[in-house]
């Protein structure tokens, strides 16, 4: 599965705030349009749309927090005329791999709602873990960069399922 990250313009921001999660998944991430909002705000958030192809299929949106330097992945959203093609899964990659970029990154923190099982069971096939920790509600879990020392990880070889 392949994916790209790519910016938001003017030319896609209709497109991406138009993009929505099943009905039963609104209560399991903000907005695209909040989230882009939030990175006006935050400069150290990344929002970005996911495209395969030329077509776009979902929004990501990764950072650094300044306060306690930590890397994370803060929202992943697959519109649901999208999901389960592999698209969560590949975007997760791609946001790893990018991160990778910056020497600093040695883990990557994500949290979700308890209800969001299938989101967990994603996250963990690629390598991240629970921490134990609850933040506002919700599951926090990490990803160690050197989790994919292996040969075999999902990262070495991203076309895996």
């Amino acid at each position: 599965m392949n994916v790209s990250l790519r910016e938001i313009t003017p030319e896609n921001f209709k497109e991406c705030i138009d993009l929505k999660v099943a009905d039963e998944q609104s209560l399991f991430v903000a907005s695209n349009l909040m989230s882009i909002a939030q990175a006006k705000i935050y400069p150290s958030r990344h929002p970005m749309a996911v495209y395969t192809g030329e077509k776009m299929v979902g929004f990501v949106m990764f950072g650094h927090d300044p306060d306690d330097g930590k890397f994370y992945l803060g929202r992943l959203m697959i519109a649901a005329e999208h999901q389960g093609k592999g698209y969560g899964k590949a975007t997760v990659l791609a946001v790893i791999e990018k991160l990778r970029e910056n020497p600093d990154c040695r883990e990557i923190y994500l949290s979700f709602v308890p209800e969001n099982t299938h989101a967990e069971r994603v996250y963990e096939k690629i390598g991240f873990e629970r921490t134990g920790e609850i933040s506002e509600g919700e599951i926090v879990m990490r990803y160690k960069m050197e989790n994919n020392a292996n040969p075999n990880s999902e990262i070495q070889n991203p076309k895996s399922n």
